[in-house]
């Protein structure tokens, strides 16, 4: 066979359609061998001296494991004795065709001793030649540097390590987890290919064993939905894109994206799983004896402690008892996931496959010592997250809670959302954890954490569907029908004060009215008030802001003093500053420094425009609005915002009010200066996004009308937002303005001319107008 025509064989199995899988990638190794076989070969007939002396193409990384991809790069290694003038002829004769078929290509030429030194030197390095297979040429080149190079690991295998460990962290730093990503890098990200290869390198070293509990298997998977990204692109990469997934999972024949990316979740916390399991291993017995061989450390006897029934530390790890028996013991497996958590370890590997194999079926109702056990475990704070994912890894949670597995990495699509729906109930029992003393009852926020958002990826209003399947599981875990009654209604009302405190005016006494009749009682406030910022926290950093939780701690003060017969409190004073600025005349702007970011404070005589005039002046001069409350007082508007300088300082005071008077006055064009910025700064291709959402709510303040707007962040948003309200004749009495993330959560208070709430035909005329200026492209 001729180079050409094992490159035609090879360019044929790319171009192929199929399923993929293992079978297609040793196929397309092979094909690969095969035609670098022949262009070595050409190379050294070309060249003085046999084939095989000292001189050899090695495959290494992905190629030397057999991993290639549709556009996979090739990884390869032209080895030799120390002849580097003949060395660097045969490579150009083997690299430059390798281009001229549009092949990306990673290659070096180095003698067995450089590559060597190189491995003992760049952890990179090392985890690609641990995979090295000779290609063409004399394979004993191979076989000698391989041996060297696993001798070296074995002998340094703890600073070595340390070093794979390093680039372990940097990476993951980088590239985040791949479970926990819309858009994850099936390679790089933790959880991903790469932690295959350490996890390879940490059992060459021979200092501990690793998990072999399924996760070579789910690597495939994720080479999988890599061939299948590679194959329908037509392009290398290893990043599953929005734009592609659907594509992708239709190669893969997957119900959708979402399965799609409950599958890639799915093998990566396997394979995170193992990962972390190996790591903890080596730690320990880095810590233990930094000054020992490791696999003389290894050697040394087991030491058992115990710690609960049944239950025993060894080497650093929970696990079974000697005389233990999970079939007849059916609380053992929640007695020894308790006793774990709380004492901070790793439930040993071992350990969970035996329980998952063995445990007794629990009664139900769970008995009071099982409830308690699994309550301990939600309150045992962070060290809950590595137990749980040990136990739900082998199975042992379907059977705790019915219906679990309908969760279990299902992605959600919403940029503010760290983790999947499963990671994210486990996160917010977490937060609640901490928030434990500022309840009456910390075993119903804990279970309540854990159930509040069970009814996602169900179809339907979340919070409905999950309360009525609570109602079904938290009698199983033994609580009383009272108890049943506070979390099933905690996880229908978890959404209840974040709601009303972003969307609705909390001065209002008939909105205070309708929380109070929700909560009925001041204990179930204080539950729901830790359950909301549990909930909030564990959903990512842009969701629990100083404004978010300034809100909704007003509002559960007012509640409570509804509830408990007083009298509502005032409004809050406004500062001296303030004060001062409302007793001026004209436009009065100050700013200080506050906690989420620069506080900008308009004062000015209330009219028809002044927010839209304000929101674009703030936009002109780069300022990114988080989020702001306006009131009007009498015949004069206060503004309260927060930003966030786009770059560099903010302006000063003066240049702001400055700006809001020429704005008024006319004199200022806010619409054409916001015009060329963004002609200036107009994307280069247009960007699919969600279409925003306008919405008058109803059974809101009897004094104004609520309208709401979500829409994605853009500069000059909130003003082309408020300049179609007062375009429509609408007065806005009030607002709250948020930005989480990229998305914009915006609330107005608005009435007519005469200060009344809008009929309702006027208010759907204003809505009509909001969406058509929010889907209206930008001149």
């Amino acid at each position: 066979m001729t180079a050409a025509q094992a490159l035609a064989e090879r360019e044929a199995l790319v171009a192929t359609p199929g399923p993929g899988g293992p079978g297609a990638r040793a196929a397309l190794t092979q094909a690969t061998d095969t035609w670098l076989g022949e262009l070595f070969a050409l190379g050294t007939d070309e060249a003085a001296g046999s084939p095989d002396a000292g001189i050899c193409l090695v495959a290494v990384g992905g190629h030397g494991r057999s991993e290639l991809g549709p556009r996979s790069d090739l990884d390869v290694l032209l080895l030799h004795r120390g002849d580097e003038r003949r060395a660097a002829g045969l490579a150009e004769r083997i690299w430059y065709p390798i281009w001229d078929a549009g092949i990306a290509l990673d290659h070096s030429v180095r003698s067995v001793a450089q590559a060597r030194r190189l491995a003992s030197e760049d952890a990179k390095v090392l985890l690609g030649l641990l995979d090295a297979r000779p290609v063409a040429g004399d394979a004993g080149l191979v076989a000698d540097l391989c041996q060297a190079v696993l001798g070296d690991l074995r002998a340094m295998a703890g600073k070595r390590l340390s070093q794979v460990r390093a680039l372990v962290q940097s990476r993951r730093e980088r590239f985040g987890d791949l479970a926990t990503m819309l858009e994850p890098d099936l390679k790089q990200a933790y959880g991903g290919l790469r932690e295959a290869s350490v996890l390879r390198a940490i059992a060459a070293s021979w200092i501990t064993d690793i998990p072999h509990a399924g996760w070579e298997s789910e690597v495939q998977r994720l080479l999988d939905i890599r061939d299948a990204l590679q194959a329908t692109t037509g392009r290398p990469g290893n990043v599953l894109r929005l734009q592609e997934q659907d594509a992708v999972a239709a190669a893969l024949a997957l119900a959708d994206a979402d399965d799609l990316l409950r599958q890639a979740y799915a093998a990566a916390r396997t394979i995170a799983y193992a990962s972390d399991a190996a790591w903890h291993r080596v730690d320990r017995l880095a810590a233990k004896a930094p000054r020992l061989a490791l696999r003389q450390l290894r050697r040394s006897g087991p030491t058992r402690v115990p710690l609960a029934d049944g239950v025993v530390v060894q080497d650093g790890e929970a696990m079974l008892a000697a005389d233990a028996h999970p079939d007849r013991d059916p609380v053992l497996a929640l007695r020894l996931a308790a006793a774990a958590a709380q004492a901070g370890l790793p439930v040993a590997p071992h350990a969970v496959q035996r329980l998952a194999r063995e445990s007794a079926q629990l009664p139900v109702p769970w008995s009071h010592p099982a409830r308690d056990a699994f309550v301990s475990l939600l309150g045992a704070g962070e060290s809950t997250v590595r137990v749980w994912e040990a136990l739900d890894q082998a199975g042992v949670i379907d059977r705790w809670i019915p219906g679990w597995e309908v969760i279990r990495s299902a992605p959600q699509r919403n940029a503010v959302h760290r983790f999947t729906v499963d990671r994210h109930l486990v996160e917010a029992v977490v937060q609640a954890s901490a928030l434990t003393r500022t309840v009456q009852r910390p075993d119903l926020l804990l279970v309540a954490a854990l159930l509040h958002d069970f009814g996602k990826a169900r179809g339907g209003d979340h919070s409905i569907v999950g309360a009525q399947l609570a109602a079904g599981i938290v009698p199983r875990l033994g609580f009383p029908d009272d108890d049943t009654a506070v979390i099933v209604r905690l996880v229908r009302h978890h959404l209840l004060l974040a709601d009303t405190a972003t969307r609705r005016d909390i001065e209002d006494p008939a909105t205070i009215a309708d929380v109070a009749e929700a909560v009925e009682d001041p204990e179930f406030l204080d539950l729901l008030a830790a359950l909301t910022e549990a909930d909030s926290i564990a959903t990512g950093p842009a969701v629990w802001t100083q404004w978010r939780r300034s809100l909704i701690g007003e509002l559960v003060r007012r509640v409570h003093a509804s509830l408990a017969g007083r009298p509502l409190p005032q409004p809050p004073e406004l500062t001296p500053d303030q004060v001062v600025a409302l007793g001026q005349d004209g436009v009065w702007v100050l700013m200080g420094q506050g906690e989420d970011g620069t506080e900008v404070t308009v004062a000015a005589p209330d009219q028809v425009g002044l927010l839209a005039a304000v929101a674009g002046v703030l936009s002109i001069n780069r300022l990114q609005v988080r989020g702001a409350r306006v009131q009007t007082i009498g015949d004069r508007a206060v503004q309260v915002w927060t930003v966030e300088p786009a770059f560099g300082e903010p302006p000063a005071a003066e240049r702001i009010a400055e700006d809001v008077r020429r704005a008024l006055d006319g004199s200022l064009d806010v619409e054409a200066r916001l015009r060329a910025r963004d002609e200036a700064y107009r994307p280069t291709r247009a960007i699919a996004r969600a279409a925003p959402r306008v919405e008058v709510i109803a059974s809101g303040s009897d004094r104004s009308t609520i309208l709401e707007v979500r829409a994605h962040d853009e500069p000059g948003l909130l003003h082309r937002i408020a300049t179609a309200i007062a375009e429509a004749q609408v007065t806005i009495t009030g607002a709250k303005v948020a930005t989480l993330g990229s998305e914009a959560v915006d609330v107005f208070f608005v009435a007519d001319r005469a200060g009344r709430p809008l009929r309702s035909q006027h208010a759907e005329a204003v809505q009509v107008a909001v969406r058509a200026c929010l889907e209206q492209p930008i001149a």
